[in-house]
């Protein structure tokens, strides 16, 4: 059997057991993604990690995706139903050695909220973390949410596209408070276009 043959049997697994819990299902670079909403995330993860016929017992990487300015493509599929934010979970069965791309999306733009998976795969814990930290999407029931690539003052999810480069506030240490203050961001913005060097005759159609 080929891998692709491989990926079309898994598809037809996943599509008889999740049924109507999946949004969208695709087999694209040589991987099966699902599409999922997340008030179905515990569910679905349960049964990927305990079903006889999946088996994904280890979760490889789980991270944030911002969809805003993404563009069209993805729309079209009406996968993300309009929704900005999601979490994708990579999954893989060493016992039936298989891999599955699970995407969940979280319903509320305004305050992205997903449940936390960490008593089905311990690893996610830092994972998830990372997600809340960098895309301020909140996963319930984890047992220790906190940032953990910031500063615990730091204000703002840094890889939200509508996020200023350079920050809402910088900081620097006070000689007189002896200590670290924040204080707005003093950096003047500035547009930096390249300087382009060109022969004299380039792109003539005599130019060798």
């Amino acid at each position: 059997m080929t891998s692709t043959d491989n990926k079309e049997v898994l598809a037809e697994v996943l599509q008889r057991i999740l049924s109507n819990k999946i949004v969208n299902i695709q087999t694209s670079l040589d991987e099966v993604t699902i599409t999922i909403l997340a008030n179905h995330v515990r569910e679905v993860s349960e049964i990927l990690h305990n079903d006889l016929l999946l088996q994904f017992d280890t979760l490889i990487d789980l991270c944030g995706i911002d969809y805003l300015t993404y563009g069209e493509n993805l729309s079209e599929l009406n996968q993300l139903q309009n929704k900005r934010f999601a979490v994708i979970y990579h999954l893989l069965s060493v016992a039936l050695n298989q891999r599955l791309r699970l995407r969940v999306i979280a319903e509320d733009d305004e305050l992205p909220v997903v449940e936390s998976v960490t008593d089905i795969w311990p690893v996610a814990n830092w994972f998830e973390r990372e997600a809340f930290d960098l895309y301020g999407i909140v996963f319930t029931d984890h047992p220790d949410l906190r940032r953990i690539l910031t500063d615990y003052g730091f204000i703002g999810s840094p890889f939200r596209k509508d996020f200023p480069i350079t920050g809402y506030v910088e900081m620097r240490y006070d000689a007189d408070q002896k200590r670290v203050v924040y204080q707005p961001v003093t950096i003047e913005p500035r547009e930096i276009t390249p300087h382009v060097i060109r022969e004299e005759f380039y792109g003539d159609a005599g130019f060798q």
